[in-house]
């Protein structure tokens, strides 16, 4: 691996890290959030928005991201990506009301969730099948290790200053990355060389409309009180005709963005274009947009269905009743869309082989125990042993998260030398096995000591349980990739992601369901606490304790489940996976 490519391996990575750490982070920012919107903490549910929104962007055009990047190319992508998601961060930052934080999170969540899909491309178009394993697990790692660090990176800042400032750091940060990818852009052979062909310079004039319209663009939406309340400089901020967002400085923004677009349409053969606009017509055309509307719908019927309810106690959004059907409609129409097209957005020929079809079916098993890991390990800490500490629920899920980045590294690794098959069974059954382990817990286990105090038995469970989890990502995203054409790898590695996003959702939901069914059943058979307690029934520890060990059932319950799902994807692993692109051997030590 030449220096290049692990320049924008590592460019690529740090990208899909801030884009990671970025979904975690809402989860000790919303609170803050809340209050600066008017929202009080008991209406949490008027809050849901902020969270639905990032994963309809994040989720909803990943496939048309990952098409385009086919298309028009992986790190022109990647660049947009960034962009957008430094959009959302200003609108985020910027914003005063509710509506302002939804638009720029699910800004946030379009341009974060386009890069993982078009950094798993870029990573098959640099290193040959045999050899990919390796890269693509660094890239699942790191996305994993955003859900560690997200959460800490938030209180950090939190710490030190207000909420805003998390999304206005995304901004330079986002910047940077986007000048790294761009300063490494270029011809590449199929060895990752650069090409030994001279290149024109950049267009000047095309930069410095691009720098007219991008600063005129920031402060014309974050409007700061310094310029705003000037007496000279606040012109550029008088609303024209009454509309708010009609300024003269917003004016200037867009002028110089439609001037850099007709410039960039001339086309200039001496020096290099910076959008290349010039193919956005040929892009365009063999995009198949209605079909790409139409798994747009299904797919948003899905999330808004299955994360606009609390999952912790209740499985399904009411608006499901209506939201199903019309997916149902909207997939139903996207198939036959696709059958007819002559350019269609998902081709079903390329889903044929095993290892493909396999690979998505995997990812949908895998995102269902996963996320009950996810959700269900904090709250069974919450419900026993950390009751008062959010921060020490959150601490036992991280022995989890810790296994999981490890775990990538390692399946990358161990795939080139055995294979996806076995591999990413193994990680799951490994899960499977945690799982089992975790439906034997008791309401002590999670504090019961194991040597020194700061250790539990617990510990190398929720290690090995997210280690599975780590060792099965590389040879999915490795198998999908040797099954379809190169034209098609932006495509295909969308799919593998909306597949573990749809399982996380879907499964979680019919887990919780099942789950809070045994809990009501088994709390309705409790004494009351005037029974138990007659002298003090508002304060009786043995309703309390009748309580938690329902907790503790219902949490069981869901740990069967999870393991059931991940024993059905070490399953789906071991007999449909793509081991090996045909007529390689295993890679030598």
């Amino acid at each position: 691996m030449n220096t290049r490519r692990r320049w924008i391996l590592a460019i690529a990575a740090a990208s899909v890290l801030v884009a990671a750490m970025d979904t975690y982070v809402i989860v000790l920012a919303l609170p803050a959030i809340m209050a600066d919107v008017g929202i009080g903490i008991d209406q949490l549910q008027a809050a849901t928005p902020i969270v639905s929104g990032f994963l309809l962007g994040y989720v909803v055009v990943m496939p048309l991201l990952g098409r385009l990047s086919d298309l028009y190319g992986r790190r022109p992508l990647l660049i947009l990506c960034l962009a957008v998601f430094a959009a959302g961060s200003l609108v985020t930052a910027s914003a005063t009301d509710l509506g302002s934080v939804v638009a720029g999170r699910a800004l946030q969540g379009l341009g974060g969730g386009g890069l993982v899909p078009v950094t798993l491309a870029l990573v098959a178009d640099l290193w040959p099948a045999e050899r990919r394993s390796v890269p693509l697990g660094v890239i699942g790692g790191v996305q994993e290790l955003g859900s560690v660090l997200g959460p800490l990176y938030g209180g950090l800042i939190l710490t030190v200053a207000s909420w805003q400032t998390i999304f206005w750091l995304n901004i330079p940060i986002a910047a940077a990355l986007a000048l790294g990818l761009f300063a490494a852009s270029g011809p590449v052979e199929a060895s990752g060389r650069p090409a030994p062909i001279p290149r024109p310079r950049l267009d000047r004039m095309a930069v410095l409309l691009a720098g007219i319209a991008l600063v005129a663009g920031c402060l014309s939406i974050a409007a700061p009180g310094l310029l705003r309340d000037n007496d000279t400089i606040g012109v550029a901020y008088t609303a024209i005709g009454g509309v708010v967002a009609f300024t003269p400085i917003a004016l200037v923004a867009f002028a110089a963005a439609v001037a850099l677009v007709l410039w960039e349409m001339r086309g200039h053969h001496t020096t290099r274009a910076l959008l290349a606009v010039g193919r956005l017509p040929a892009v365009a055309a063999a995009v198949d947009w209605p079909g790409a509307v139409l798994l747009g719908v299904a797919l948003s019927t899905i999330i808004v269905s299955f994360s606009a309810e609390d999952p912790s106690t209740g499985s399904i959004s009411p608006a499901a009743l209506w939201l199903l059907p019309l997916g149902a409609v909207a997939t139903a129409g996207f198939v036959v869309r696709e059958r007819r097209a002559r350019e269609p957005l998902v081709a079903a020929s390329e889903l044929r082989s095993p290892g493909a079809y396999g690979a998505l079916l995997t990812n949908l098993a895998v995102g269902a125990a996963l996320m009950a890991a996810l959700l269900d390990i904090p709250v069974l800490a919450r419900s026993t042993v950390d009751p008062n500490s959010q921060l020490g629920a959150a601490l036992v899920l991280l022995r989890l998260l810790i296994g999981v980045p490890i775990g990538a590294i390692a399946g990358g690794w161990l795939s080139q030398r055995l294979g996806n098959r076995l591999v990413a069974a193994l990680g799951m059954a490994i899960t499977a096995v945690a799982f089992l382990v975790m439906t034997r817990w008791t309401a002590t286990t999670l504090g019961d000591p194991f040597g020194p105090a700061w250790l539990h038995p617990s510990d190398p469970v929720l290690v090995a349980c997210g280690l599975g989890f780590g060792l099965a990502i590389a040879p999915v995203n490795a198998s999908m990739l040797a099954s379809v054409r190169e034209q098609m790898h932006g495509l295909a590695s969308a799919l593998v992601v909306v597949a573990r996003m749809i399982g996380m959702l879907v499964g979680i939901s019919i887990l919780t369901a099942v789950s809070l069914h045994i809990f009501y059943t088994t709390a309705s058979s409790f004494p009351l606490p005037s029974v138990l307690c007659p002298k003090s029934p508002f304060n009786c520890p043995a309703y309390e304790r009748d309580v938690t060990a329902a907790i503790v059932t219902e949490l069981r319950t869901v740990f069967l489940g999870a393991g059931l799902c991940a024993a059905v994807a070490a399953l789906l692993a071991a007999v449909m996976l793509r081991s090996r692109p045909a007529g390689l051997v295993p890679a030598a030590s």
